[in-house]
């Protein structure tokens, strides 16, 4: 069963839960780990979480049960600090590309610039 995050404005840690395959603890854990996630909390002092939440609560998921992130990784890659996933890693032949298009550059700048010393003599 598919839920659409657009069919209520709010909802409880239960439903979370269920949409998110993850137990309670599990998001209460998380909450004191990762400070994007922080639900609001209703009149009854219960988590109200909004859709953003459970994207959150989905997006942490998916870094550490499928990317392979450890929590702090995860924790900078929402921040926007790095946390470089392991798959992220430069392979050896992208690194060569990347070595002879950088030697290129430099080779094309170097003329580019006697050309135009050149012409303004």
């Amino acid at each position: 069963m598919k839920v659409s995050l657009a069919d209520k404005l709010f909802y409880k840690i239960g439903e979370v839960s269920r949409i998110t395959g993850l137990e309670s603890y599990v998001l209460r854990y998380w909450e004191t780990e990762f400070p994007l996630l922080h639900p609001k909390k209703g009149r009854g002092g219960q988590r109200v979480y909004m859709s953003k939440d459970i994207e959150t609560v989905l997006k942490i998921k998916r870094m550490l049960y499928e990317e392979g992130f450890t929590i702090s990784g995860a924790r900078k890659q929402l921040a926007g600090r790095g946390g470089e996933k392991p798959s992220e890693k430069i392979s050896p032949s992208s690194e060569m590309v990347l070595h002879r298009l950088r030697a290129n550059l430099k080779e094309l700048l170097t003329s580019m610039r006697s050309s135009d010393s050149a012409a303004g003599n």
